[in-house]
């Protein structure tokens, strides 16, 4: 990384990182997803059974059953079904083939993400004057469960991608150790819709992550089941009306998806983040923050003030390194309120609130990421699901790379958390009311900023798997950290030093991707 991330409170030094974003990275938001081809991958990564997981102990801690010879009376009769099914495929169920073409972890990732947009709306005041709590007993009451801010999206996204990518190992285990080939190289007469390769079709791949995405995904959306059966029903059906599959296939790959999610969830449900909205700790964390010599805590700038959001999920459990070593990446104490360094960050917000450009509204405005959106966590995961579509990674490959760069976000969300809440650092409009943000204000607090947090370590991880595109990656984070800046939501010191620190964390990510066999 250029070493000008690395100084503190320069305008002109940072300027020179924007102007490398600008010329390398350009791009105009969008609420649709762009139409994606089907996915052809380049390798089948025979090897991937032996590639490290996350939860699993190995890739045969799930047993599964070994299938039936393709001489026998079984299979034979699965595919004489498997004719019949395909002998009457709709224009309709072609489209729903084609869409899932494009990638099971591909698909899934999309469809958490638009989930994610779909909750992220912060609790409305109710009649009392309090803002009440999302109630996972009743997700679709009003506030609706859950509340998907940035911190709930990365950690959605990371368990969903860690679970696509354990069973996907397992699968891989079972399908070079059975080796049943795909129903049309079985028969010729098998004509399948989808390209077909020489990857064994036991158990089904797209079964795994179509089972193991679901689990993950009723767990963190629960109102949401009935979308998620029909998607879960659509999915494998796919899989038999384009031929690429018989149904123990099917049948083998849901059974393993939804066993090695379950202890992925076993996990989720142990790792603290049913504490992290402890609104008790406020006090503490406030007194600490006076200790520590910050003379004007934040405070919520709302009307009636609204609770500070998780302020304790900075102790919720991280993915590529233990609790003890959160502290040590916490960055540098921000400068002292009323310091010429503070001056100097507060009166460069003000100049840009006075002649914002153009350019520095549309950089503001794309990186919002606000109520609505699925978050900066969902951005970067778009941008790895397309970096692995666009490269033709295998289903195991792209699984891996979302499960780096989901577990790398939420580190980095954690580690932000935790920095926030112990500096409990004021927002640059608490402190002047002339800077007034165009893009939501975010109800925690200031030090560091999320945004260039997350970037950062998103950044690390895909420059780590797509070398190539280290320069447009590196830039695409310099772009959403500054847009904190343009959208007058930060000091350029909470984004220089977020910055820095995600790719730190994102370093830990990459120590593991160098490590899990894959490389």
């Amino acid at each position: 990384m250029n070493k000008i991330f690395y100084s503190r409170g320069r305008a002109a030094s940072f300027a020179t990182g924007l102007f490398l974003a600008l010329t390398v990275f350009s791009c105009s938001k969008t609420v649709d997803e762009p139409t994606a081809s089907i996915n052809n991958p380049s390798t089948l990564d025979e090897n991937a059974g032996t590639w490290k997981p996350y939860i699993l102990a190995s890739s045969s801690e799930v047993a599964v059953d070994q299938p039936k010879a393709a001489t026998s009376a079984e299979y034979i009769a699965e595919i004489a079904k498997l004719k019949e099914t395909m002998a009457s495929v709709t224009p309709q169920q072609r489209d729903q083939i084609n869409y899932w073409g494009a990638g099971a972890a591909f698909r899934w990732n999309e469809i958490a993400r638009e989930l994610a947009a779909r909750y992220n709306s912060p609790p409305a005041v109710n009649a009392e004057g309090k803002y009440p709590v999302p109630d996972a007993a009743n997700p679709l009451a009003d506030p609706k469960f859950p509340f998907a801010n940035p911190p709930y999206t990365a950690r959605a996204l990371a368990y969903l991608s860690v679970a696509q990518y354990d069973a996907l190992v397992s699968a891989w285990n079972y399908k070079f150790k059975f080796n049943r080939k795909a129903p049309s190289k079985n028969d010729a007469s098998i004509k399948a819709i989808l390209p077909v390769s020489d990857l064994p079709s036991y158990p089904s791949e797209d079964a795994v992550v179509a089972a193991a995405s679901y689990t993950i995904l009723k767990a963190m959306f629960p109102g949401e089941i009935p979308f998620l059966d029909a998607k879960l029903a659509e999915h494998k059906n796919s899989r038999l009306l384009a031929g690429m599959n018989v149904e123990s296939d099917i049948v083998a790959g849901n059974a393993l998806g939804n066993a090695v999610a379950a202890k992925v969830m076993a996990r989720a449900k142990t790792d603290g983040m049913g504490a992290a909205n402890n609104q008790a700790k406020v006090p503490d964390i406030i007194a600490n923050a006076l200790k520590i010599g910050i003379t004007e805590p934040w405070k919520s700038q709302e009307s009636p003030a609204r609770p500070p959001m998780l302020p304790t999920y900075g102790g919720v459990l991280t993915w590529n390194f233990n609790t003890a070593t959160i502290p040590t990446l916490r960055p540098i104490a921000p400068p002292a309120i009323g310091s010429p360094e503070f001056e100097e960050n507060l009166n460069e917000l003000l100049t840009i609130a006075k002649s914002q450009t153009r350019e520095q509204a549309r950089i503001a405005n794309y990186w919002s990421d606000g109520v609505g959106s699925y978050t900066p966590p969902g951005h970067w995961h778009r941008k790895a699901a397309n970096l692995a579509h666009d490269n033709n990674f295998s289903e195991v490959r792209t699984a891996r790379t979302l499960a780096l760069v989901g577990t790398a976000i939420q580190d980095a969300g954690i580690c932000c958390w935790d920095a926030k809440y112990y500096y409990y650092y004021p927002r640059p409009n608490q402190m002047n009311s002339k800077v007034k943000t165009s893009v939501g204000l975010p109800n925690f607090p200031s030090y560091t900023s999320g945004h260039s947090m997350f970037s950062g370590a998103a950044a690390e991880v895909l420059s780590h798997i797509f070398p190539s595109e280290k320069a447009n990656i590196d830039a695409m984070a310099v772009e959403a950290s500054v847009s904190r800046i343009y959208g007058l939501i930060h000091y350029r010191f909470d984004c220089e030093q977020g910055l820095v620190t995600g790719h730190k964390v994102g370093n830990y990510a990459v120590q593991r991707a160098k490590t899990d066999g894959a490389e």
